[in-house]
């Protein structure tokens, strides 16, 4: 599995660039946020990957961060969201707007991307409200990476709802916390600073 490209950008287009890593260019697709992000043409430029692999393709996306690659990942969950319109959403939504969508239910936000009708989109905010408060919005300045499954930040998060903290409040103190430490911050130091974070 591809995770990161560090690279050169050699070339652009609508919805994909070619990353140039020591010689080797990686076609990704990406939405147009990070087309914007990734700057101009020879500049170093960094990606966070996704591998989408049929029966007939082989695809690898692009992400600016983090972030938007977890949010990729849960959007693609969805029945009925493919790679194409999930970077749909991530082009007209920033990782903050989705949040908030989500967590409100405000279908008629994401229905704005292209491809994504009212019945998609409410589909989308109801099987995501619940896991919207896990991930960085990039509200607040957090762009802590999403906790995953198994991971320190995830298992902090679940040691601050099992102390009675709402979802989302465990989880923005954990992002805040994982942003202060850094991402190689132990579960019992992101416990212990997320909880001043959180009571605070």
């Amino acid at each position: 599995m591809i995770a990161k490209l560090k690279g050169l950008l050699d070339e652009t287009g609508t919805d994909w660039a070619v990353i140039d890593v020591q010689g080797v260019g990686y076609l990704v697709h990406c939405s147009s946020k990070t087309l914007a992000a990734l700057g101009e043409r020879g500049e170093a430029c960094t990606v966070y990957t996704d591998l989408q692999v049929s029966e007939n393709d082989m695809r690898l996306l692009g992400f600016a961060e983090a972030a938007e690659r977890d949010w990729f990942r849960l959007l693609t969950q969805v029945q009925g969201v493919g790679s194409k319109v999930g970077l749909a959403i991530l082009s007209a939504l920033s990782t903050g707007e989705l949040q908030q969508a989500c967590a409100q239910g405000d279908a008629a936000m994401v229905a704005r991307a292209n491809g994504v009708g009212p019945k998609l989109a409410g589909r989308i905010v109801n099987e995501l409200k619940d896991k919207a408060g896990a991930l960085p919005g990039g509200g607040g300045g957090v762009t802590a990476a999403a906790p995953l499954a198994g991971s320190s930040s995830a298992d902090a998060v679940s040691a601050l709802e099992n102390l009675g903290f709402k979802p989302a409040v465990a989880a923005r103190a954990v992002a805040l916390a994982q942003g202060e430490l850094g991402d190689g911050a132990s579960e019992s130091d992101l416990i212990r600073v997320a909880l001043k974070r959180a009571a605070g």
